[in-house]
């Protein structure tokens, strides 16, 4: 069978909102997962659907076995402080949507098969679950980073060293989402077959 090997996120969107109150900062993290559903006896059959049906990406109109679409947001708050502006708390969020394949026919098929969608919609599986983990350690980092900043002479510059850090952490962000996608499209094949050899040996 020849599974797709690219595996992309929707890029991520920061949207800090000021805001003049608000209670005890904390990281607040939302994960939801749906599926797409496919059908097909062959591994054609599900190569095809797969291209058909897969999720797209961003502004790109390709498909792929499987996503995690991530969105940032939040907001932060300003006090004074020595006659200084401060940050008084700041709350990250992040929303991950993790959507996977899910074949209709896998009863029906024959059993060399199945074990190979199997391995396979497993493995789509981790790499969407470490997108949505690269996410979340970016956004308590965020987060930590906000509430570090020292006071500034005045709100203007404190809201432009706010921008500067979101913008600075999300660039870190989609960098280490596309380096994990580098990594794993290069040890994609070399990894199917370390499973299937692992799970043949198992019966």
């Amino acid at each position: 069978m020849t599974a797709a090997k690219s595996y992309r996120i929707l890029a991520a969107a920061a949207a800090l909102l000021v805001a003049t109150t608000g209670a005890q900062a904390e990281t607040i993290v939302h994960k939801t997962i749906s599926y797409f559903q496919i059908s097909g006896k062959t591994a054609d059959d599900l190569d095809r659907e797969l291209s058909r049906h897969g999720p797209t990406t961003g502004s790109s109109q390709s498909r792929h076995p499987g996503a995690t679409r991530i969105k940032f947001g939040g907001e932060i708050t300003y006090v004074e402080r020595n006659r200084n502006c401060a940050v008084g708390t700041a709350n990250v969020t992040l929303n991950t949507q993790i959507i996977l394949p899910q074949w209709k026919n896998r009863r029906r098929a024959t059993p060399e098969l199945r074990l190979i969608w199997d391995i396979l919609s497993s493995d789509i599986k981790r790499h969407e679950e470490r997108h949505a983990e690269i996410a979340r350690q970016h956004a308590r980092t965020l987060e930590k980073a906000l509430k570090s900043l020292r006071p500034q002479k005045t709100c203007a510059i404190m809201e432009k060293k706010v921008g500067n850090v979101t913008r600075s952490n999300i660039d870190a962000h989609d960098a280490a989402q596309m380096q994990f996608d580098r990594v794993e499209a290069i040890n994609f094949d070399q990894r199917m077959i370390r499973l299937l050899q692992y799970r043949a040996g198992m019966k």
